[in-house]
């Protein structure tokens, strides 16, 4: 996932990725103009791409030995309501240029969130609304995506740090548990859209993500998120309990109290993001994960998001080379065949425009 390298150009990223062994790249395509300012990038012309740009841009990934994917995370159906419509209308620029890449038939999805109205949300019933929301948000979304032949993609991260401290819910994306997913897909029940299913989320909600591939549909997911979780022990985890997120209140009050607070929006959990294999031992069992994986029948691609502490948050380059280079080989022997030259990941089928691919116009959510 390119968001790691998000000061990178297109070329530089793709240089990268070969660097540190990788088959592909999951294209991070943030609005520019957005508001969220955590873990993005940007790494195509959104506005001006069309059939000429889809064809170099795929002669540039088969020249590289590299097959792609992209997507943009934000808040579909709650949040500001002109922001929200914006974030609608870039989605449906993500699913008409995967279709212009070949959709489907080059593995090219599009990863999302959904997001969470917290308007809806206080009110009683407030997250059978927010389903209803997003049916009527989602539905004509991934009914366009299916006419072209693409998938979307959400991932489950609850975004707990998307909001003030301030606020006492850590909910904020519709889809960070399997029971909201499971819920979408009975609304929606196209095959156009699935999930990037990240395991780190889970850990600390203390649930086990074998379990929860054991009880997911594994035809609803395409991807799988290299990242993991430590769980802390603190002194915050103690007074606040692992059921409900830290909370906030007047800082004179919690000194005088002796309680622990917040130390930003995203300290809220008492867990340390981590990528696995890199700097310790994580709070996740990846040997019978993936074992599960398997037998459940996934093959899709594992994507590493490097958001780990010390790794992409230090702000060093070569710390986050490590970091991706750390999680390969640690996965490799799970993932790869075993060949003369060790661990080694099968050839890939080049990316193909579709024959007798046109260019379409763009559509806006006023459009469908």
């Amino acid at each position: 996932m390119s968001s790691a390298f998000d000061k990178l150009g297109i070329d530089d990223l793709i240089k990268k990725a070969v660097l540190v062994g990788a088959q592909g790249i999951d294209l991070c395509v943030f609005r520019r103009d957005g508001s969220r300012q955590d873990h993005t990038a940007t790494h195509l012309e959104y506005d001006a791409f069309d059939l000429d740009a889809a064809k170099r841009l795929i002669d540039k990934f088969n020249a590289a030995g590299l097959q792609l994917s992209l997507g943009a995370f934000e808040n579909m159906i709650g949040g500001d309501v002109s922001e929200r419509i914006k974030n609608q209308n870039h989605l449906l620029k993500l699913i008409r240029i995967a279709h212009l890449l070949g959709g489907d038939e080059n593995n090219v999805k599009v990863g999302t969130f959904v997001g969470y109205n917290h308007e809806l949300g206080v009110q009683e019933n407030g997250f059978q609304l927010n389903l209803e929301a997003y049916q009527r948000v989602f539905e004509p979304i991934v009914d366009y995506a299916e006419s072209l032949g693409v998938t979307i993609l959400y991932e489950n991260c609850p975004m707990e740090g998307w909001r003030s401290a301030a606020y006492t819910s850590t909910y904020n994306n519709l889809p960070a548990v399997l029971a909201a997913r499971k819920l979408m897909y009975a609304l929606i029940p196209s095959k156009a859209h699935g999930e990037i299913y990240d395991p780190s989320h889970d850990i600390w909600q203390h649930t086990d993500p074998v379990e929860v591939i054991a009880a997911s549909d594994i035809t609803r997911i395409h991807r799988i998120h290299v990242k993991t979780t430590r769980n802390l022990l603190t002194k915050g985890r103690i007074e606040w309990g692992g059921m409900y997120p830290m909370q906030q209140v007047a800082a004179s009050l919690a000194l005088k109290a002796g309680v622990s607070q917040p130390l930003s929006d995203w300290d809220r959990h008492h867990y340390e993001a981590m990528l696995p294999g890199f700097g310790g031992s994580d709070h996740m069992d990846w040997r019978a994960f993936v074992d599960k994986l398997r037998e459940k029948g996934f093959d899709g691609p594992f994507e590493i998001e490097n958001e780990a502490k010390n790794s992409k948050d230090t702000g060093n380059l070569m710390a986050t080379i490590q970091g991706y280079d750390a999680a390969i080989r640690f996965l490799s022997p799970m993932l790869w065949n075993l060949g003369p030259n060790g661990y080694e990941y099968k050839s890939q089928t080049p990316l193909q425009i579709r024959s007798g691919q046109q260019d379409i116009a763009v559509k806006t959510i006023a459009d469908l």
